[in-house]
């Protein structure tokens, strides 16, 4: 039964702290905790009723049976290696990029070994408590171990997908794709209205109904019909515009605006909102413009073509 298991937490930082309490929460014994800074394991025992802070990361693996370490991925394997595991023990980590791989050491001690990572952004404990559930995990790991994460994941209220140690880097830049770079793109989009005037605050708090209503055309309508806007209506015309007004007033975000539209034009394309005319025509501009080649010869290129 999952009450009679025994979890350990090495790293009582945003990971562990939202993990061990949504853990408790959800009937698993969560019973020792230790963190670099002391003062953070016991900020998280109190939390969670009968969790103990310990001094050391060994006092961990001797009391648990699955010991979940969710400290920064760079010491990972160093904490692996210190500590002296017992066989049938279960060792998991949290990395999003990395693989059983770091654990070696452990499994060489007789553990199991897996990875558990939340495909979720975590900007607080607070923040991270209530983005949980929902979430998918990416789950490495063979059985039994598998199974058990698998079964964890789905009490917790998410989804989980299994993965091979050769796949995670790439779901991992998928990740930061998705998310990191989101906040990217947003402050991009924000610099551009301080060109008229308008403070940063302002303009994002602007954009958020936007970016939300694109989330919900994804969610509800999937890609690519959750696209909209000029490339995939194919309005060259408009496309043209930007390139001259990122060209006069935002230079440095041209090239990152050229190549996004590019790789929107696929996109468009399995819409059925653009044929392959308009496609290369789009091509055909965007390429120039991110070349700083003069986009508007391009464009009376492309118009007396249609002419």
């Amino acid at each position: 039964m999952r009450e009679m298991v025994k979890i350990g937490i090495i790293g009582a930082g945003t990971v562990g702290s939202a993990l061990a309490i949504r853990l408790a929460e959800n009937g698993y014994h969560v019973v020792a905790v230790s963190s670099r800074t002391h003062n953070s394991a016991e900020s998280l025992a109190k939390k969670i009723d009968g969790l103990q802070a310990v001094a050391s990361n060994q006092a961990v693996a001797d009391n648990a049976d699955i010991v979940f370490i969710t400290t920064p991925d760079c010491v990972i394997p160093q904490i692996a290696s210190e500590i002296q595991w017992h066989k049938g023990q279960s060792v998991v980590h949290c990395s999003g990029a990395d693989s059983t791989e770091t654990i070696q050491s452990a499994r060489k001690m007789g553990a199991n070994t897996g990875v558990f990572h939340p495909l979720q952004t975590f900007a607080s404990i607070k923040h991270a408590i209530n983005n949980l559930p929902g979430s998918t995990f990416a789950i490495e790991a063979e059985e039994p171990l598998l199974s058990t994460l698998k079964e964890m994941a789905e009490k917790l209220n998410c989804r989980w997908i299994e993965l091979k140690a050769k796949d995670k880097v790439i779901y991992h830049a998928a990740a930061v794709i998705a998310c990191n770079y989101l906040v990217t793109l947003v402050k991009l989009a924000d610099d551009l209205w301080q060109t008229f005037g308008i403070p940063r605050d302002q303009a994002t708090q602007a954009l958020l109904p936007l970016l939300k209503g694109t989330l919900n055309n994804i969610e509800n309508v999937d890609i690519p019909q959750g696209l909209t806007g000029p490339i995939a209506r194919g309005d060259i015309g408009t496309v043209k515009k930007h390139l001259d007004a990122l060209q006069r007033e935002a230079p440095d975000v041209l090239s990152t605006y050229c190549e996004l539209g590019l790789q929107t034009i696929p996109i468009a394309q399995a819409k059925g909102k653009i044929d392959e005319d308009m496609a290369t025509e789009l091509r055909i501009l965007l390429k120039s413009a991110s070349k700083h080649k003069n986009a508007e010869n391009q464009f009376d290129k492309i118009i007396q073509r249609r002419s």
